[in-house]
């Protein structure tokens, strides 16, 4: 029987975007499987169900590691988790090491060193690089040398973008592969049924009134700010922001909100369970994330047909056609932000139109050919 370790940050990570994997691990290749991440931070998801996750993996047999990984790759708390990582790979003689998450990968790569010459496979999903054509200088000084470096002790590297993966093909590492994100159950989005207007009033907008959605952790890299910031520059006082996540900006983002005076037309929604609904009630999607390896919110608003105003990152220009989809801006420019809702705001037949655009636009990440290129790769490595 082959051993695979999986490893990520916390456990929420494994949930939302691996499970399919760990199933097909075990299921289908028969391997004993285990996962190191941090299995007590649930801050960031509903704490019931990924408590039930945890208990159904453990009943199925995945041999589980709590880990107390910090995001943070400067945090001391790593020098810890180091060490523990270090000594289950050391102990265990896993055939495949599979890493995510950047602070994660780094302290695992290094952890696999003395295995990988035993013969174990290191393998990085990389999520998107902190540094691409629009970051900044600071984070090139940064981020580039320690994944360039680090790139030498891992057999393969797995990206999620274009970009990424002309990025890592100058790398030291051999394999470097390209997989259309963790995929997402397009047809499921597209087959429901909502009443727009009823999904609006439930959650407190006027059913007459346009909506815009933004899904994601009330965290910096999110920059659910700029979007705040540029309802604010927006004359027409019809439009409502909803953000669905949970997060530590709660107090800051409501603050800001009541300070530019729009506090009254913007709803923190909090966790939410009926994601894919909201998405069909929203008129415009805003996704103005700072980095983001793929994003796969911005991918679920456009199969339900919602155009998006979003930042003009690296992963999010793989799929968002600046025009034709919705409009990609600068992050941090406000004013481009207002502009974009404006026009979609102001033009319903544009928004239709767009919405056409962004169902065709999705197509190649639908889920199945995601977990076919990813399991591919698990079956080249492994039978």
């Amino acid at each position: 029987m082959k051993k695979v370790l999986v490893v990520a940050s916390v456990i929420s990570f494994i949930e939302w975007f691996n499970k399919e994997n760990i199933d097909f691990l075990q299921e289908k290749l028969s391997c004993e499987v285990h996962i190191a991440c941090n299995f007590d931070y649930v801050a960031d998801t509903d704490e019931l169900r990924t408590k039930e996750y945890i208990e159904k993996i453990r009943a199925q047999g995945v041999v589980l590691h709590n880990i107390a990984f910090a995001r943070n790759p400067l945090s001391r708390a790593n020098i810890k988790a180091y060490k523990e990582l270090r000594k289950i790979i050391n102990a265990e003689s896993f055939d495949l090491i599979h890493c995510h998450t950047p602070a994660v990968a780094m302290l695992t790569r290094i952890a696999a060193r003395t295995a990988r010459r035993s013969g174990s496979v290191v393998m990085y999903t990389c999520h998107g690089f902190h540094f691409h054509r629009a970051s900044a200088i600071k984070n090139w000084l940064i981020y580039y040398p320690v994944e360039y470096f680090l790139s030498r002790y891992c057999d393969y590297i797995l990206t999620i973008n274009k970009e990424d993966f002309c990025r890592a093909k100058t790398f030291h590492c051999r394999n470097v592969r390209y997989i259309p994100g963790v995929g997402v159950d397009i047809r499921r989005i597209q087959q429901l049924a909502v009443d727009k207007a009823t999904k609006k009033s439930s959650i407190g907008i006027p059913p007459d009134k346009l909506m815009i959605l933004s899904v994601g952790e009330l965290i910096p890299r999110k920059n659910h700010e700029v979007i705040i910031r540029a309802l604010a520059k927006i004359k027409n006082q019809e439009i409502y922001y909803a953000i669905a996540g949970k997060g530590p900006l709660r107090e800051y983002l409501s603050d800001l909100a009541s300070k530019l005076g729009v506090i009254d037309r913007v709803l923190f929604l909090g966790f939410r369970t009926d994601i894919f609904e909201l998405y069909h009630a929203a008129d415009i999607s805003a996704f103005p994330s700072k980095i983001e390896g793929l994003g796969l919110a911005g991918i679920e608003a456009m199969a339900a047909g919602v155009p998006l105003v979003s930042s003009n990152v690296h992963g999010i220009l793989d799929y968002v056609i600046d025009g034709e989809t919705g409009y990609a801006v600068a992050p941090n420019n406000v004013i481009g932000f207002a502009c974009a809702i404006e026009q979609l705001a102001e033009d319903e037949s544009l928004r239709n139109k767009m919405s056409q655009n962004c169902l065709k636009a999705v197509e190649q990440f639908e889920i199945t050919n995601a977990l076919s290129a990813m399991w591919n790769i698990y079956q080249e490595i492994l039978v």
